[in-house]
């Protein structure tokens, strides 16, 4: 499994190093490093917008008009003539039609007025706009301006004096067009490699966030991803899960030998690294990841030094995609680390609003000291810069009804359910304390034992203890067949053989198993049930079914519990402290020295039974569980301490 999730961590990680992250509309500064190309930029355009581009060079390209020679000297033969005329029609006609002809004459066509034209003459292209140019139709009505009602008498001479000297090149036209079309940049842009793009601090418009994202993208696409990078990835990322493989292994035995605890761990390392592969492929905030959320989730259901451990890990693997990747993992650590201490010991949900005041507080301010200190202090100054980091501090709260959806999923029991449960007004205890009240008082007196051991030990003490208060809940059933639940009255085992009388004690574990899972205790309070007996015998009717009928019809698993033994300290400890507990109610005289026998004892047999062998606990604490037991046990008895005289 742990191979199988390197390998898709290892796809998602980032084809080659990350010089910068993709941006968004939100973005209004560029908080990175100064973009310096490492390649030529260049962006082709659309095939929709090249043609656009064409069919506007088209309209816009200037009319090709060729000289009419022929008509020129028509004209002029006609002014030549009007010149030697000394009537006043002459004069008329020569005034106009030598203001006309010096303009010139167009063949009209249907374009703008201030539409571009070249006449081609003499083999020379010179430049004009098509209202500098007479039509037959405007050369008329400037003649009706003119002239008014003398027009009239001269409509005639006129009509046959005006003719086209400039006429219509379709194909010089659509050559002058081609020419320019020829001419038209097949890219929108272009910078050279070595140029800078934009520079840190720098505000964003959309077209520079258009030129960042697809630079970033054209980057991406041109690198080499070659197999042999990819299995380079992929061992290196498992070398990172195997350090928490091996961690676990030596330091987390439990942990280890649980398959849903060890899946957990290492599905969150493969969900931060799926999660910023997703916020980077739709150019989101990378540092809005809610990256301080992973300890506090882990150590909800582990121990402090397991979460600080796995959010090392998953920082390590989070800067994979980060551009400034020392910025990142000196950020993400110092909050993480100091956030982690303030729920160190997490007991209340209140302390996940301090957790996310404490984050968003320190995200601040170490971005702000670091980058005046490291980077160009621009940055630091600018409220967008410090939008990402408010949005990770708030998706912190997430972590409220993830808690309890993971608890349903994994079935783990998290402090806050451990504090719920171990409410002595939760519908069971009521239930044990109305019922058989001796056993309610015995699973009192064992909490308070296992309790005090496990807080000097080192372990989960709210753990310890609800699991104590719930181990004997399987007595329900039979209540009065425990002695704690007797009190002054028959003993009704008089009436049983030992072997019927063994089944009813040895039952009370699979019927507290029962009745666990009818009022849907977690899985880590049902193992206290199962395993406060371990595999010991009920040795008192063991016995007294060997005086009664011998050892040659002996069937010893009818008087020895199914176990399992205990295999955590929890666990451990409560089992020593159920029974130094049971036994202390029988001891006649309640001084130090009988309690201190007993307490050694008790312990020393579950040893020499083996009960301990799985358990993660060593001499030195079975050392000190011993003075603890002792000193609490006295306490309880109200024994004084003999003095030497």
């Amino acid at each position: 499994m742990v191979l199988l999730l390197a390998v898709f961590s290892a796809w998602l990680l980032p084809r080659e190093k990350v010089h910068a992250n993709r941006v968004n509309a939100f973005s209004a500064v560029w908080n990175e490093a100064d973009l310096v190309l490492e390649r030529d930029f260049f962006m082709r355009k659309a095939a929709a917008e090249l043609e656009r581009e064409k069919q506007q060079v088209m309209l816009a390209s200037p009319l090709v008009f060729e000289e009419n020679a022929t008509e020129l000297k028509r004209q002029d033969s006609v002014l030549a003539n009007l010149r030697q005329r000394s009537d006043v029609t002459g004069r008329y006609l020569l005034n106009l039609l030598d203001t006309i002809v010096k303009t010139g004459i167009i063949e009209e066509q249907e374009v703008p007025p201030v539409h571009p034209v070249l006449i081609f003459r003499n083999g020379v292209y010179e430049s004009y706009q098509y209202d500098g140019f007479f039509t037959i139709q405007s050369a008329i009505k400037y003649i009706e301006q003119k002239e008014g009602s003398a027009y009239k008498k001269v409509e005639r001479e006129l009509l046959e004096a005006l003719g086209v000297i400039y006429v219509h090149s379709p194909a010089r036209t659509r050559l002058i067009a081609e020419e320019r079309i020829n001419a038209l940049s097949l890219y929108r842009y272009f910078y050279p490699k070595g140029s800078v793009l934009i520079r840190q601090g720098e505000p964003l418009n959309n077209e520079k966030r258009f030129l960042i994202n697809n630079y970033i993208y054209q980057h991406q696409q041109a690198s080499n991803y070659t197999f042999l990078q990819f299995m380079a990835r992929w061992a290196f990322v498992s070398l990172l899960f195997g350090v928490l493989l091996l961690y676990l292994y030596f330091f987390r035995k439990p942990f280890f030998g649980n398959n849903l605890q060890f899946i957990f761990l290492f599905l969150c390392l493969f969900v931060v690294v799926l999660s910023c592969h997703i916020v980077s492929s739709y150019n989101l905030y990378l540092y809005a990841l809610p990256y301080v959320m992973l300890p506090v989730l882990v150590r909800v259901f582990y121990d402090s030094r397991t979460a600080l451990f796995t959010y090392l890990l998953s920082i390590l693997l989070a800067a994979f995609f980060q551009t400034d990747k020392l910025q990142f993992t000196l950020i993400q650590l110092c909050v993480g680390i100091i956030t982690l201490f303030s729920i160190a010991e997490i007991r209340r949900r209140t302390q996940l609003i301090n957790a996310f005041i404490i984050s968003l507080v320190l995200y601040v301010f170490t971005f702000f000291i670091y980058q005046i200190g490291f980077e160009k202090s621009i940055v630091a100054f600018k409220l967008w810069s410090y939008l990402p980091f408010i949005i990770s501090s708030i998706l912190l709260l997430l972590s409220f009804p993830l808690i309890y959806s993971i608890e349903k999923v994994f079935r783990f029991s998290s402090d806050f359910t451990l504090l719920e449960l171990s409410d002595l007004n939760h519908p069971l205890l009521r239930e044990l304390s109305d019922k058989i009240p001796g056993t309610f008082q015995h699973s009192l007196q064992v909490a308070n034992l296992a309790e005090e051991a496990i807080y000097y030990i080192g372990g989960n003490t709210l753990l310890v203890r609800t699991g104590a208060l719930f181990h004997d809940i399987g007595k329900l059933k039979n209540g009065k067949y425990f002695i704690e639940n007797q009190g002054n009255n028959r003993n009704p085992h008089e009436d049983l053989e030992p072997e019927e009388s063994a089944a009813i004690i040895i039952g009370h574990i699979i019927t507290g198993i029962e009745i666990a899972r009818q009022y849907q205790l977690p899985e880590s309070i049902i193992d206290f049930i199962r395993t406060h007996h371990g595999t010991t015998s009920v040795g008192y009717f063991l016995n007294l079914y060997k005086k009664v009928h011998g050892e040659r019809t002996l069937d010893e698993q009818k008087f020895r519990y199914p176990g399992p033994i205990p295999f955590s300290k929890e666990t451990a400890v409560l089992m020593l402290a159920d029974g130094v507990e049971a036994a202390s109610r029988s001891l006649k005289v309640h001084d130090a020295l009988t309690i201190n026998d007993l307490v050694d004892k008790i312990i020393d047999y579950k040893i020499q039974q083996n009960q301990l062998i799985n358990a993660d606990i060593t001499f030195k604490d079975i050392t000190l569980i011993r003075k603890i037991f002792k000193r609490r046990l006295m306490n309880i008895y109200h024994v004084r301490i003999e003095y030497p005289r």
